[in-house]
């Protein structure tokens, strides 16, 4: 034997020996051996190979690449070489050259079923799942069991919104291999990817107990039973999740979410700091932060947070419609519409956003035209293809040769609760005539009380549907047999126009959250009443407009208590203007006419609601700007709704604002003894003072022009004996008004619903 192959004889040996160590798990002695091996043969392209496979299996992609760059370099048509440069590639992060190096192999070897997989793989982490789903699938027609790959695809189909198919893989995946836990994991997340949250908090449960110390398992737990509206079981998850895994900050997320719903303020804002802390970068709880401290009335910093979060990620949709909202709270609309705008461009298909933006700007739109203009544009952009459910009228059940038999009602609302809304829905649902009509209620409430159990006794149906999806709720309008179905909220916070678009009910019916358009194709009707809505008005509108004889709203403060005071400028001896609406009414057309008041009244105050901060600086420079000194004016915070009543106290006469008027706020002012001197507008929403004032024979209140409006509050203002006179009337006169007799607004109510059915033929056109 020649001295050259004694050495390759003992080079082989010792790489057979290395090989052997290798695969016992001995890695120190196999990268041992391996390293003589190249110290005697340093271009031999196996031992590079195994040597490089070996590093990155001990977890060093870095020196892994390095040695098998050196083995490709010398035999760059072996596929197994390229797959695992692919997989130091991809314990690198480099998703692009590990996809590049895995093609590679392909085309050396097409059959190479894990190189499609780990293709797919990288193709995902990339998010390209429309490519990673091909070559999962090319995977799955060289091995079509394969328990890993089912299992990916049906998470990367999940990731698409594929929900059937993803259900089916992975179901599939976890009985094909029981004992993977992150099959059912993935499974479970499907479930609840589907609204199938029972489902889910099945299959988490028993992955969790095959499982008890993975805090994903536990974290989706939590998710699935907070889709089932088990907020404290969904807490408990949660911190097992960060009992786990402290630093988890998704369900930190999750947990400040819950407590936020639930009321607990002070927790919610714990959890999301402590998120912060955990990943100080995350848009999500920076953005959550900012809808909590503008629910408490922090709007600066609400305002601060979410332009720290756009730093961050300046395309990100939902923080500018968040901060839009906040805008909006402070009054600046232009700067709210812009969000909202800036939010859509990024966000095309954000239909809740388009609805901020269609509600907001009806804040200061003079005429009906760009309100309605946008909401057509809602529609056409989000109903256009919707299905529609099949209700019971088409399939043959409703009997329209009866038009009086006892019809299904349904109201639609996430507002059954502690909320203006109850102040109107109330009257109407405490004197329904249920001999003629059964009443159902489909709530979406996150945070249920006092008065959710009291709207809950008016109805024969209750029906909580916080946990179920447009689609899945339409089903179960259309089990329920409804036959005319009201929407409560419209495009307002909570609202469901994509259920109503899906037109689950024969007859549909808006009403309430504001008299405006829906601008919704499938929605048939509106109530209003002719003062909102007087003849010729019709074209503002998609639906037709169904007038109660009376009053769009009836009213009741579900409270006596504060009652009315004497009338304050009497002991003060000055007089005190008032408006506790919302900063978004506060228009420069609005300013512009109580600064005509202040002039005219120069010795009178003027007291306001606004957040503390910034954005009450600039509504004081606004109203200077007006000609209104900062002096005069005093700024009160939000209130519960106890303390804002009694704010009434301080106010001598009611300024209302234009061309939204205000609505609950007004009947607020007038239940504690304020008259409001309103300009009537012409939209329906620039009339609410005018329907109210015709109900109480005040109409001498309501201006049809701006030099009237500070011609009737500047005399009023300098009438103490009739303001007096009629702070002591105006309530007693609004109890005996329509505006508060519930049973005949529930017959009015009636009689248009039982009308809308009868000419149910005509139901159904396009705006």
């Amino acid at each position: 034997m020649t001295r050259t192959n004694s050495i390759i004889q003992a080079v082989e040996q010792l790489l057979e020996t290395a090989t052997e160590q290798h695969r016992a798990g001995k890695f120190a002695e196999a990268r041992r051996l391996y390293q003589q091996v190249l110290a005697r043969a340093p271009a031999h392209t196996l031992a590079l190979y195994r040597s490089g496979l070996l590093e990155l299996q001990d977890g060093q992609p870095h020196a892994a690449l390095a040695l098998l760059e050196q083995a490709i370099a010398a035999v760059a048509d072996e596929p197994r070489y390229q797959f695992v440069l692919g997989q130091a590639l991809q314990a690198l992060r480099r998703w692009d050259k590990a996809i590049d190096v895995y093609e590679s192999a392909l085309k050396l070897q097409p059959d190479f079923l894990d190189a499609w997989n780990n293709l797919g793989i990288c193709r995902q982490l990339r998010g390209q799942r429309s490519q990673a789903a091909t070559a999962y699938r090319q995977a799955l027609l060289l091995e079509s069991r394969n328990a890993a790959v089912m299992a990916n695809l049906g998470t990367v189909l999940r990731e698409m919104g594929e929900f059937t198919e993803a259900v089916e893989l992975l179901r599939a995946a976890a009985e094909l291999e029981p004992a993977i836990a992150s099959h059912r994991l993935n499974l479970g997340i499907a479930y609840w990817n589907q609204g199938n949250f029972v489902q889910a908090e099945r299959t988490l449960t028993e992955t969790l107990a095959q499982a008890p110390q993975d805090p994903e398992i536990a974290f989706n737990l939590g998710n699935a039973l907070h889709g089932l509206g088990r907020q404290r079981e969904a807490i408990d998850r949660y911190r097992q999740a960060l009992e786990l895994r402290p630093d988890y900050a998704d369900a930190l997320i999750n947990l400040g979410n819950v407590h936020s719903e639930l009321g607990e303020f002070a927790a919610g804002m714990a959890a999301y700091d402590a998120a912060l802390r955990a990943r100080p970068d995350s848009v999500v709880a920076l953005n959550n932060a900012a809808v909590l401290m503008r629910t408490l009335g922090h709007i600066d910093d609400a305002e601060a947070a979410l332009h720290r979060a756009l730093e961050l990620d300046p395309g990100n949709a939902a923080l500018h419609d968040t901060l839009g909202n906040v805008y909006k709270d402070a009054g600046e609309l232009d700067a709210a519409i812009a969000s909202f705008r800036k939010s859509l461009e990024l966000d095309p298909g954000a239909w809740a956003t388009h609805s901020n933006l269609a509600y907001t700007l009806s804040f200061e739109a003079p005429e009906a035209g760009p309100v309605l203009e946008e909401c057509l544009r809602w529609n056409e952009r989000f109903t256009v293809g919707l299905p529609r459910c099949a209700h019971h009228s088409e399939g043959g059940h409703t009997d329209r040769g009866d038009p009086n038999r006892r019809l299904k009602i349904g109201y639609v609302s996430p507002d059954f609760r502690d909320h203006c809304q109850s102040l109107f829905t109330i009257p109407l649902l405490s004197r329904h005539d249920h001999a003629a009509f059964e009443i159902f209620c489909y709530a979406s409430i996150k945070r249920p009380d006092d008065l959710t159990r009291r709207i809950a006794a008016y109805a024969d149906v209750w029906r909580d549907v916080r946990g179920l999806n447009d689609e899945a709720l339409c089903r179960l309008i259309r089990e329920d047999r409804i036959d005319i179905l009201i929407d409560l909220t419209m495009h307002m916070a909570g609202g469901r126009p994509l259920l109503f678009a899906r037109k689950p009910a024969p007859v549909q019916i808006a009403w309430l959250a504001y008299p405006g358009t829906t601008g919704i194709g499938a929605m048939d009707y509106r109530l209003s009443d002719p003062r909102l809505d007087p003849d010729g008005f019709d074209a503002h509108y998609s639906e037709r407009t169904l007038r109660l004889p009376d009053s769009f709203w009836c009213y009741d403060p579900l409270t006596h208590h504060p009652g009315v005071n004497e009338l304050a400028a009497l002991e003060r001896g000055y007089l005190t203007l008032g408006c506790l609406n919302n900063p978004c009414k506060l228009t420069d057309h609005t300013l512009r006419l109580w600064g005509g008041v202040m002039r005219a009244l120069p010795d009178a105050r003027l007291l306001l609601m606004a957040p503390l901060g910034r954005h009450r600086r600039h509504l004081s420079q606004r109203l200077c700007a007006h000609g209104i000194a900062a002096e005069r004016v005093e700024f009160r915070a939000f209130q519960p709704r106890s303390e804002y009543l009694r704010s009434y106290h301080d106010i001598d006469l009611g300024l209302d604002t234009f061309p939204y008027n205000g609505h609950t706020t007004s009947l607020d002012s007038l239940w504690m003894g304020v008259p409001v001197v309103t300009r009537v507008g012409r939209t329906s929403v620039g009339r609410g003072g005018l329907t109210q004032l015709f109900q109480l024979d005040l109409l001498e209140l309501a201006a049809e022009s701006d030099e009237a409006f500070v011609a009737i509050a500047a005399a009023l203002g300098q009438d103490l004996v009739r303001l007096a006179a009629l702070r002591a009337q105006l309530r007693p006169r609004l109890e005996r008004s329509a505006l508060m007799d519930a049973p005949r607004f529930a017959r009015q109510v009636e009689r248009a619903y039982r009308d809308a059915w009868r000419n149910l033929r005509f139901v159904g056109r396009s705006p």
